[in-house]
């Protein structure tokens, strides 16, 4: 029997009940009003993208390869562009990968979803950091787990929480951006990263170490990978989208065999494969131009930037509201006075014509209400002074 349109009741999996609400719509709609200026988004700046280089790259693949390049592929990824990334994790980080332990993915926002799914069960523990990334936390949801996240002091993680964690939940995995944390932007220390490596060796917990913006530091030098004291027990994802360009949804993850052989399995049965003429074209880029130096170029474009955004807080703003120092990303955060609640400020800020992103949907548990989070690498300097200008008016009306 037919029902009456707009009358269906649709039967959804009992997991789209418990998902946390989701912010970035409304951020979508907002960001994409014509004289507002966002620093809402996570987005690259894309008048650094490479256009000329990537459309000879792929003029290239299509001269050298024609319809290769439009046919199915293998599920772990192209191999050429397997082993270009395992040279530049000994080039870069001193790390022996074999490209047999590196699969490739539709940008490492996939290697969030496919490594919950292989790895835990409904109300299994996952540890994150707090707070900690949204779309990690978005993802992970749809596979009810039942989270703890950790503070950090000056260094990262706080060492103690971490071992009280692991003896007290057993966690399945703990999941952090040890480098230029989103949303926060700060970075683990060296010592740090040891004691995390050595607390999560004493047990049979897995650390994801998502490296998004590991490239991205604002002096050019790279940080030592917590998986370099962990490899039995370490995945690291990496992405393309930061430092060449998101619209090709090229990352991947590194991973232990036995780990890997399950990714593998769900990610044949999500999509077959990553899109493989994107990674020829990558490919072809990566072997045709110096990635170091254009990556360098980019990191230096948004540190000035980052430096710029900070001048500005602490000139326009009242030193009642304080902020991270990054050394490298795309973000800073902000910790508003206890009278202030972000999400005044976000829809404030929209009539102002700035948006900015509140902090709740960084948090699992009722924090956020006092933070925003900052990107300075989508907007110019022009941009950068104007919007801080509009949300300092903000601040004093509030």
């Amino acid at each position: 029997m037919a029902h009456p349109e707009g009358t269906h009741t649709y039967r959804f999996a009992s997991c789209m009940n418990t998902l946390p609400p989701s912010f970035l719509d409304e951020l979508f709609r907002v960001s994409a009003v014509p004289d507002i200026i966002s620093f809402a988004g996570g987005l690259p700046d894309a008048s650094l993208f490479d256009v000329e280089g990537i459309k000879k790259a792929m003029e290239s693949v299509f001269d050298d390869y024609g319809s290769i390049a439009l046919q199915y592929t293998t599920t772990d990824g192209y191999r050429p562009l397997r082993e270009i990334i395992s040279r530049r994790y000994y080039s870069r980080l001193g790390l022996h990968v074999n490209p047999d332990e590196i699969q490739i993915l539709n940008g490492s926002q996939q290697a969030l979803d496919l490594t919950a799914k292989i790895l835990t069960n409904p109300n299994d523990k996952i540890l994150i950091e707090r707070p900690g990334y949204l779309g990690a936390i978005e993802a992970f949801s749809f596979y009810r787990p039942s989270f703890s996240s950790i503070n950090p002091d000056t260094e990262g993680p706080d060492p103690a929480e971490l071992k009280n964690y692991i003896q007290s939940d057993n966690p399945v995995f703990f999941y952090g951006i040890p480098n230029s944390q989103n949303p926060s932007g700060l970075t683990w220390s060296d010592k740090r990263r040891k004691e995390v490596a050595e607390i999560l060796s004493e047990s049979d917990c897995l650390l994801y170490e998502d490296d998004a913006f590991g490239e991205l530091f604002f002096d050019g030098k790279a940080r030592e990978p917590v998986m370099k004291y962990l490899p039995d027990q370490g995945l690291m994802s990496g992405s393309f989208s930061k430092i060449i360009a998101p619209g090709l949804r090229i990352g991947w993850i590194r991973a232990p065999p036995q780990v890997l052989c399950a990714f593998n399995r769900a990610k044949q049965a999500a999509d077959l494969h990553s899109n493989l003429f994107s990674q020829m074209v990558m490919t072809q880029y990566l072997e045709k131009n110096d990635i170091e130096q254009r990556t360098r170029m980019i990191a230096a474009k948004y540190g000035e930037r980052c430096r710029l955004m900070i001048d500005l807080i602490e000139d326009l703003l009242s030193d009642s509201i304080h902020h991270t120092i990054p050394s490298g990303g795309m973000f800073l955060m902000l910790t508003l006075p206890g009278s202030m609640h972000s999400m005044n400020v976000f829809e404030h800020g929209i009539k102002e014509g700035v948006a900015v992103m509140p902090g709740i949907p960084f948090y699992i548990d009722d924090g956020g209400n006092s933070t925003i989070r900052l990107n300075f690498s989508a907007s110019s300097e022009t941009q950068i002074q104007i919007g801080m200008e509009r949300l300092a008016r903000v601040f004093h009306r509030l």
